[in-house]
């Protein structure tokens, strides 16, 4: 269906729009040195949506649960807008998904002007610790810690839309099931 630009014009009007960017950088965890004062809170989220333009997400995090939708990232950016929802309809939208919902322990530590989250992945991607870091701009700066390894801000494999279709505990078989690399 197609949408008449005039329609969101009237809609938006001419007042300026506030849009959510978030620029995100990814690593892997090398060792065991993040986790000491580390308190985590267990996720568990699913996608209503995960076309390569969009995502929309489901998640309930402790006692709360939210609704996302996320563009598709350009570089290190991009739209992001969060609503928080009741947790008895996030239990239904999660019944919703194409796919078995997503499991983690997500740890905060806070470094300085940053706070890093980890996530220690369970089920189906059991074995995989990513840390995340949000910043204000593409070029602000920060301190790697000493547990961080490499980044894979730009490996689509590492997206949590993509663990769904892909975990990590069939990474190995289908590299092996590659002709490629045999």
């Amino acid at each position: 269906m197609a949408v008449d630009a005039r329609v969101c014009q009237l809609a938006i009007g001419s007042e300026e729009v506030s849009v959510a960017v978030e620029i995100e950088r990814k690593f892997l965890v090398s060792g065991e040195g993040w986790r000491a004062g580390a308190v985590g809170v267990y996720y568990c989220q699913g996608y209503l949506n995960r076309d390569p333009e969009r995502t929309v997400r489901v998640r309930i995090a402790g006692d709360r649960a939210y609704l996302t939708i996320k563009s598709k990232a350009v570089g290190l950016s991009r739209l992001e807008f969060e609503y928080e929802i009741p947790v008895t309809d996030a239990r239904e939208l999660l019944q919703l998904g194409d796919r078995p919902p997503l499991e983690k322990t997500r740890y905060r530590l806070p470094q300085g002007a940053i706070v890093w989250e980890i996530d220690e992945f369970a089920g189906r991607n059991q074995g995989l610790i990513v840390a995340e870091v949000e910043l204000t701009s593409t070029t602000q700066t920060f301190e790697y810690p000493d547990w961080l390894g490499p980044e894979v801000s730009h490996d689509p494999r590492y997206t949590n839309a993509s663990l769904v279709d892909f975990p990590f505990s069939q990474w190995e078989q289908q590299l092996s099931g590659d002709p490629a690399h045999t």
